[in-house]
């Protein structure tokens, strides 16, 4: 069987790390192209029974977390506030 030529793997941010630490120059594996995100804020919140159970059901049902199913919903909630609002 014929070899093929595979390109080389991109180093993972751990190796990565250890090049910067070494005094390295890493620039050339960034690009400058990517978005800023602010730090996450975690934060406590009080459901009923009745409520979490829901949210369990919708997680189950879409296959995803019970966290992704909550951040889904008020990211869905805040959105259609804020449209509501410039709709005024």
């Amino acid at each position: 069987m014929p070899k093929t030529l595979e390109s080389p793997k991109p180093p993972t941010a751990d190796a990565i790390a250890e090049m910067a630490d070494r005094g390295e120059d890493v620039s050339h594996f960034f690009t400058n192209t990517g978005k800023m995100m602010p730090p996450i804020q975690r934060v406590n919140v009080d459901f009923a029974l009745p409520m979490l159970q829901e949210l369990d059901e919708a997680a189950r049902q879409l296959n995803i977390s019970r966290q992704a199913v909550i951040k889904t919903l008020l990211r869905q909630a805040l959105d259609q506030q804020h449209l509501a609002r410039r709709g005024r």
